[in-house]
């Protein structure tokens, strides 16, 4: 994900994370207030008198949803929100399998630059029209459209669909996108070049439908209650306005997978402090909540809890144009061997958070050939060693003449960001000799601000997939690349990333040794320190069954879940 107000906003889903961003939905949540308690009881009496189990899942969000509107969409709550009520040509399905949604098959023409989608004749709006392919048609052009405002159209559709790069800066009309209706059920799509990871883009939220004509009704009141918003997916946002801390999901029963969806109603509440979470758990008014390092001490045993691995890797860079001493390799192979990261994860985060080695993620994608996990394949490029940190600062130092370094290292100033920053900084000073760390620890729009300015020596970062490819993780290191932000330039790596973008595109064996040895390079360079993957601890009531944890887009994917009996 993007290194700024995206990144902001989905690190806050995390809950008390690193840099206290704006919060992903989480999986638990008190009953909503905008239902009834009198109006609860008369429901669960109904279900239980029926004899059947009620259908319902009590979740909390650790922030509103700052929008339903998809082109407008920059983080993971918002993304939550519209998986949940909206549907694009292919939904993700378990393990990350891309399964139907509007469109039911699709073809590429032999150079992969032409897509033709066909879609399906059963599916409708919430308030009856039909979803037709005229409806991608407008909001994809919406999303690119300069006068939307969207940070997302541009940056997942720039590159991709023909002539967006151009749309979005003022430079071609709109209708010259590379998407078109060919009648209401036949979407053709053409791309500026062949994408491997296309298909995987039309899950996401960004290039979900849009009914033009409700849209324009609603004028500037789109997308702001649950009056003025439409639904195509498995649920339909119910007592829902902009500023709301409550609210709740039906059942969509005009959804054309209707009969699939188990679930009759999702409601959310918003939980900002995760020991109120446990004890709404504990008194049996949520079905999940999430656990801080102090919490999972006291709740580790429960037999309710759980830990899942995500896919989102923080890390620090290592700004080479701020700093002589951070222009020097060695100086940058030191530090990132020089912090115990086991230590880290398991004594202050305690999460479920693995030690990070290397880039890409574990669990994020396979070699074409052998199936086997990326992250396994590429190996431990940068392990933590105290010996060798040592040597390479040693040598750094010689070639600087110098004998001692002060450095800065900017983070958020969060409780849990000034105990990371503390305890990288003394374990830094602790292990190379002659190192001083100045903290300087800001509110995290400041941070954002440093960085998008390159005003900064060392910074603690993260990055979460936008698609299911290692492109989304490796072309943030290209030179003058949007994402850089830290000096790092090597050619040889450049004409990898190119190569994987291009020549190699539609020969997935090839391109995937290139990302192998690309993110060689990026280690060898030393241009970043891994510092730990993301994980998740929480609290889930065996109650729930079939909650699929996505890799990217929105967390849980919830069509296919249930109470349990």
């Amino acid at each position: 994900m993007k290194l700024s107000k995206f990144s902001l906003l989905l690190m806050l889903g995390l809950l008390l994370s690193i840099f206290m961003v704006a919060c992903s939905g989480d999986k638990g949540e008190e009953t909503s207030e905008g239902t009834s308690e009198a109006s609860n009881e008369k429901e669960k009496e109904s279900v239980e008198a029926s004899g059947d189990v009620e259908q319902v899942f009590n979740l909390t969000a650790s922030a509103v949803i700052p929008t339903m509107d998809s082109s407008l969409a920059t983080d993971l709550l918002a993304f939550q929100a519209l998986s949940s009520t909206k549907e694009g040509l292919y939904r993700l399905g378990e393990g990350g399998e891309i399964v139907d949604g509007m469109a039911t098959e699709h073809s590429i023409s032999e150079d992969a630059l032409t897509w033709t989608f066909t879609l399906r004749e059963d599916a409708v709006w919430s308030n009856g029209d039909p979803v037709t392919a005229h409806d991608f048609v407008y909001a994809w052009q919406r999303a690119v459209n300069p006068e939307t405002g969207s940070e997302y159209g541009p940056y997942m559709m720039g590159g991709v669909l023909k002539n967006a790069t151009a749309i979005s800066e003022g430079k071609k009309s709109v209708d010259t996108l590379g998407v078109k209706a060919d009648g209401d059920h036949t979407l053709v799509v053409t791309l500026e070049k062949a994408i491997p990871y296309f298909e995987s883009l039309t899950t996401f939220g960004t290039y979900y439908p849009l009914n033009e004509k409700f849209v324009k009704e609603q004028g500037d009141d789109y997308a702001t209650s649950s009056d003025t918003l439409l639904s195509n997916g498995p649920f339909v946002l119910k007592e829902w306005k902009s500023t709301a801390e409550s609210w709740y999901y039906e059942k969509n029963e005009d959804y054309w997978d209707a009969e699939t969806v188990t679930l009759e109603k999702l409601t959310y509440n918003v939980v900002k402090d995760p020991q109120v979470g446990v004890d709404l758990y504990e008194k049996g008014k949520l079905d999940s909540t999430a656990l801080t390092s102090e919490l999972v001490d006291v709740y580790g045993s429960h037999e309710d809890f759980e830990i899942t691995l995500g896919t989102g890797v923080y890390y620090l860079k290592m700004n080479q144009t701020k700093s002589e001493a951070l222009a020097n390799k060695n100086i940058r192979k030191a530090i990132s061997r020089a912090f115990n990261k086991q230590a880290l994860v398991d004594e202050i985060l305690n999460d479920g958070s693995i030690v990070a080695n290397g880039f890409v993620p574990k669990n994020f994608v396979t070699m074409p050939e052998s199936g086997k996990d990326f992250r396994e394949v590429s190996g431990d490029l940068v392990t933590f060693d105290v010996e060798a940190a040592q040597e390479f600062w040693k040598k750094g130092l010689e070639e600087l003449g110098k004998d001692k370094i002060e450095l800065e290292f900017l983070s958020s100033d969060s409780e849990t960001s000034k105990e990371m920053g503390e305890y990288i900084a003394h374990q830094l000073e602790e292990n190379l000799k002659g190192l001083e760390i100045k903290l300087k620890q800001v509110p995290f729009e400041q941070r954002l601000a440093l960085d998008d300015s390159m005003d900064y020596q060392i910074q603690f970062s993260s990055w979460f997939p936008d698609y299911l490819d290692p492109y989304t993780f490796l072309n943030l290191f290209i030179t003058d690349g949007g994402n850089n932000k830290m000096g790092y330039s090597n050619p040889e790596y450049d004409k990898l990333m190119e190569k994987t973008a291009n020549e190699l595109a539609l020969k997935p064996v090839e391109r995937y040794e290139a990302f192998l040895q690309a993110e060689k390079i990026l280690f060898e360079d030393a241009a970043i320190a891994p510092v730990y993957q993301s994980g998740s601890a929480e609290l889930n009531s065996p109650r729930m069954k079939g909650v699929i944890n996505n890799s990217f887009g929105a967390l849980y994917e919830y069509k296919w879940a249930s109470v349990a009996e």
